[in-house]
C-alpha cells in the first residue's frame, strides 16, 4: 500500500445453530469440551447461513452458489484539486447521536510530501461531503478534510488507516477507536472520529496493511495485521477486549500452493481478455499470488473474511506489478478458514473504458453495513498498479457494491426437488423465518422429532422473500418449545439463503 501512495507523478500519493465442541461461540470455542454432546444451541434472532456445513446433517439435490454484490460505482471521488487517489480500510460508521455516516480515507495528492487521512460524512451513504476540518495545512490553507493527531507529522506516521465505532464504551471520549501509523499500529481514541488522542499502550507490530472490526456480541476488537508468510504477503490476528491490551499477532491466513496454480490461470485469462485493463509488466517467471489485505468481521454466528488476493504479473522498477481479486472465506474460531465459492471472485474488476475506478486494484472493506435487506460494501477501486506512460490522475476512489442480506451463498434446487436437514437442536423460539427466493418454484419446511418423523409442516412458500415468517398448515413451532427437533427444507426451483428463529 505504501509504495502505491508514492507514484512517480505525485508526492505520496458466525453459527445460529452452534454445535458445542465444533460450532460453538467462535471466541469461546477453545475452552469448550470437545467431548460434549453434539447438540445444537439455537440463538433466537441470529441467522443461520450455509457458508459451511455447521448446521447440516444431510443435503441432497442442492448446490451452493456464490453470489457477487451488484456494483453501484464510485461514491466518494478524489474531487479536491490536490487529490489523486482515495483508498479506505474502514467501514462507514453510523453515528447514532449525529445521525450521519462517517468514513476515513488514505489520501494521496499531487503535492510533494503531502499525504494522509481525510474524512467524509453522509446522511444516506450515497452522497458524501468533505467538511473543512482545519487540522492540516495544504498549500498554505487549512480548508480541507485532512484528519491528523499531530499536524507536524507527515506520511507515513500520520496515517489513520483503520477506524471503528464502539457505541458500548462507557466513556464517550473513546467511542471511536483507530490505529495510527503505517508501520506498527498505535491505538488511538476519539469522541467524534475527528479529534484523536493516542493511548499510552504498546504499539502493535504490523507491516503496511491492516484491518480492524468490532465484534459487538462478544465485545472483541479484531485486528488483522500484515506479516510475511510462506508465499509472501500474509496476515496475523490480534484481539482485544478493551482496545488497550492486545494479544500477540499470530499468523492465521496466507496463500497456499493451490493459490499459486490458480494465479497462473487467472493471470493468463486476464492477459487474454481485451475487455480488462492490463498490467504494465508481465513475466511468467514472476506469476504468483499472496494475500494483500484481510478484513475479518463477525456476521451473525460466524466470521467472514474478504481476502484481497494479489496476483503478481511482473516486476516494475519500484516494486511488483499485478492486480487483485477479492474472494470470500469463513471461520468459526478466527483461526481455521474455509475458502468459499471455489475461490472465485466475490468482487472482481470492472471493464476498462467503462469509466469505473475498480479496473486494476481492488481492496475490500473492513465489513459491510446492513441497510434493511441489503449489505453495502464500500471498497477501494484503483485504475492502475504500475504507472503507465499515458496515465492521468485521478486514479482511485471508494466504490459501493450491494448484496442481498445473507446473500453470500445460497443453496439452490432445480425443478427436481432438493432437501437439507439440519442437525438436532433444542427449540427455543416460537416462529421460524426464512430468506428465500422461490419466485420460480416453492419451499416447504418440516419440523422433525428425534426419530425423523414430521411433527409440523409449513405452508408452501412461493415468491422472493428476503425476510418471511413461516406459516404452518400442520402443527406449529410454538407448541414444540423445549423439544429437540430438526428442520427439513425442501426446495423446488428455489434458492435458500438463511433461516432464523424468533420468540
Amino acid at each position: 500500500m505504501l509504495r502505491r501512495l508514492v507514484f512517480a507523478a505525485v508526492s505520496a500519493s458466525l453459527c445460529l445453530l452452534s454445535l458445542e465442541g465444533t460450532c460453538g461461540d467462535p471466541v469461546a470455542r477453545d475452552i469448550v469440551d470437545a467431548t460434549a454432546d453434539q447438540v445444537f444451541r439455537v440463538a433466537p434472532g441470529e441467522r443461520q447461513l450455509f457458508l459451511d456445513d455447521c448446521c447440516i446433517a444431510e443435503m441432497t439435490g442442492l448446490q451452493r452458489t456464490l453470489h457477487q454484490p451488484v456494483k453501484k460505482g464510485a461514491v466518494v471521488l478524489p474531487d479536491r484539486p490536490w487529490e489523486v487517489c482515495l483508498q479506505t480500510r474502514c467501514t462507514p460508521a453510523w453515528d447514532t447521536k449525529e445521525k450521519i455516516f462517517k468514513l476515513w480515507f488514505i489520501t494521496s495528492t499531487n503535492i510533494p510530501d503531502v499525504a494522509g487521512t481525510t474524512y467524509a460524512e453522509s446522511e444516506d451513504g450515497i452522497h458524501w461531503t468533505k467538511p473543512n476540518l482545519r487540522q492540516y495545512e495544504v498549500e498554505g490553507s487549512r480548508e480541507n478534510s485532512f484528519v491528523t493527531l499531530d499536524p507536524e507529522q507527515g506520511w507515513p506516521d500520520n496515517a489513520i488507516e483503520n477506524v471503528v465505532y464502539d457505541p458500548d464504551d462507557a466513556d464517550p471520549n473513546r467511542r471511536y477507536k483507530g490505529f495510527l501509523g503505517c508501520y506498527g499500529r498505535r491505538p488511538i481514541v476519539s469522541p467524534d472520529g475527528i479529534h484523536w488522542t493516542r493511548l499510552d499502550v504498546p504499539e502493535i507490530p504490523s507491516q503496511d496493511e491492516s484491518n480492524l472490526s468490532y465484534d459487538r456480541k462478544t465485545g472483541t476488537f479484531i485486528a488483522t495485521l500484515k506479516q510475511t508468510g510462506p508465499y509472501g504477503r500474509s496476515h496475523g490476528l490480534a484481539t482485544s477486549s478493551d482496545f488497550a491490551t492486545w494479544t500477540n499477532p499470530e499468523l492465521i491466513f496466507h496463500a497456499d500452493e493451490e493459490d499459486q496454480e490458480r494465479a497462473r490461470r487467472n493471470i493468463e485469462a486476464r492477459l487474454a481478455n481485451p475487455e480488462l485493463a492490463q498490467p504494465v509488466h508481465t513475466d511468467p517467471a514472476c506469476y504468483k499470488a499472496d494475500i494483500y489485505n484481510l478484513p475479518v468481521f463477525r456476521y451473525e454466528g460466524l466470521y467472514i473474511s474478504l481476502p484481497a488476493v494479489y496476483h503478481t504479473t511482473g516486476i516494475a522498477p519500484d516494486g511488483d506489478d499485478g492486480f487483485h481479486l477479492i474472494q470470500l472465506a469463513c471461520s468459526r474460531d478466527l483461526r481455521t478458514w474455509n475458502r468459499l465459492g471455489d475461490r472465485q471472485p466475490f468482487i472482481g474488476p470492472s471493464p476498462k473504458g467503462s469509466g469505473a475506478y475498480d479496473t486494476m486494484q481492488l481492496l475490500p472493506p473492513s465489513a459491510p453495513i446492513v441497510r434493511d435487506n441489503e449489505l453495502w460494501f464500500y471498497y477501494t477501486g484503483i485504475k492502475i498498479r504500475s504507472l503507465p506512460k499515458d496515465a492521468k490522475p485521478p486514479w482511485g476512489a471508494v466504490c459501493l457494491a450491494v448484496l442481498r442480506r445473507d446473500g453470500f451463498i445460497s443453496l439452490d434446487a432445480e425443478a427436481e426437488p432438493g432437501t437439507i436437514t439440519t442437525k438436532p437442536f433444542t427449540l427455543n423460539g416460537s416462529t421460524l423465518n426464512v430468506n428465500v427466493d422461490a419466485s420460480a418454484g416453492s419451499l416447504t419446511i418440516e419440523a422433525l422429532d428425534t426419530t425423523g418423523a414430521a411433527i409440523a409442516e409449513s405452508d408452501p412458500i412461493a415468491g422472493d422473500h428476503p425476510q418471511m415468517t413461516v406459516g404452518w398448515r400442520k402443527g406449529d413451532l410454538a407448541s414444540l418449545a423445549g423439544q429437540t427437533v430438526s428442520l427439513r427444507f425442501t426446495l423446488r426451483s428455489a434458492s435458500l439463503y438463511s433461516f432464523w428463529l424468533a420468540r
